[in-house]
Order: structure tokens, then sequence, then C-alpha cells
């Protein structure tokens, strides 16, 4: 059966991924601290911040992934805090890195020996993968070494019939956003775009599942911003 393993599937650009790859016939886990309100997700609680998350799982994940032809897994779930290079210690950006790239290498680790050809990984990245703004140092330093991860697992896996690439969406209509960006601004954020609207989670699942199925995008970082209009 064809599979996809998404991250933070709960709500956002998760859920609407889940809920795509579902009406697409795919066998669809998710693995958040919410759970998600699909019915036909299987729901696994999972709490990526904790490093040893991967073990209260184990079991039920690899009843799972045993029977799969192919497996699609999305790291999609991530942590945005407001913090700065001036006022972020160690032990905080550890926390970030932690669900943002330590908990998408374990998954990959584990996941990987249920791999067969045609399957995929891909990462949820953002605009700030490749550019950076004030006031969000853990995630755009975590985002850009998230793309780093992409192109590595890209040539690790060269002749496994594997693919992987780092979607980047630009101002998307999610909780994340709003709980982000005061209601006031939202106008202005909107305005950001070549087509003066934010992107909407559909259209990010949408490439997301077009990645998937598309090896040609091998290593590929793909902008889904709407042309963001740079000042």
């Amino acid at each position: 059966m064809k599979t996809v393993l998404i991250t933070g599937a709960s709500a956002g650009i998760g859920l609407h991924t889940a809920d795509l790859f579902t009406q697409a016939g795919y066998r669809v886990i998710n693995l958040s601290r919410r759970a998600c309100p699909l019915d036909q997700v299987t729901h696994i609680t999972s709490d990526l911040a904790d490093p040893s998350f991967l073990d209260a799982i184990r079991a039920q994940l690899t009843e799972l992934l045993d029977d799969a032809e192919t497996v699609t897994l999305i790291h999609n779930a991530a942590r945005l805090t407001n913090d700065t290079t001036e006022a972020t210690d160690s032990a905080d950006l550890r926390q970030i890195f932690e669900i943002n790239l330590v908990a998408p290498n374990t998954l990959n680790g584990f996941v990987l020996p249920y791999m067969g050809t045609g399957s995929s990984i891909l990462y949820v990245g953002s605009t700030l993968s490749e550019k950076a703004v004030p006031g969000s140092f853990s995630y755009v330093t975590s985002k850009h070494a998230m793309v780093g991860m992409m192109r590595a697992t890209c040539q690790d896996l060269a002749g496994k019939g594997i693919h992987t690439a780092c979607i980047c969406p630009g101002f998307t209509d999610t909780e994340m956003l709003r709980e982000h960006v005061p209601a006031g601004a939202m106008q202005a954020i909107a305005g950001m775009s070549a087509f003066g609207r934010l992107v909407t989670p559909d259209e990010i699942a949408q490439t997301l599942f077009w990645a998937a199925q598309s090896p040609v995008v091998n290593g590929a970082v793909i902008h889904a911003n709407l042309g963001q209009v740079e000042s």
C-alpha cells in the first residue's frame, strides 16, 4: 500500500496535505501531539521535542510500515519562535533544533529501511530557508539547515530510487502565521505576494503531492510563494 507519514498533520499545511493524500487512496499516518481530525488518518501521539519520542511509537510505526509499497515521509512539523541572536541561549536553540532538525533526522533513519523504489522524503521549508528577517533567529537558522539536510539526503541516497525535495511556502494562511502576525498586519503581509493574497494550505498540499510523485525534482528547493515581492 502507498503510505505517507506526515509530522504535524493536526492543522494547517499538514492537515490539508493529509486530506489530499487520503483522497488519493494513500494510507496516511500522522505524528503530532494533537490528533488529526480526519477519521481516515491513523494518528500516533508524538512529542517531537522529546529526544526519545521514537521509543514510544516504534512498534506501532513498524506495524504500519511493514507492508508499505512506497513511503512518502513529509517533515512538516516545526516551531517558530520570535527570538534574536542577542537573546537566544544555546538551550533554547537546541529545543528548536530538536523539533525542526533532529526529529526529521531520527525519522529518516527509522523509515528509510521501509522505503522502496518510488518513495520520497519531503521537507517543508520556508522562504526563510534562503533569506532572513529580524526576530526569527532560531527558525531562520533551522530552516537554512533543513535545505542542507535535504541536499545531503539527495546525495547520500543516490541510486536507491528515493527522491527528496524541500518545498518552501510563502506566507500561508495557517494558525502559525496568525499566531505570529497581528491581525491588523495581515493585509500588508498578503500584499507581499505578487498576487496580493496569502498562499492557501491547499496550494502547498498540492505542491507536496506533486513532488511526492515527481523524482525529477530530486534535490530541488521549490519556492511556493506566489512570487514574493521584495522591498
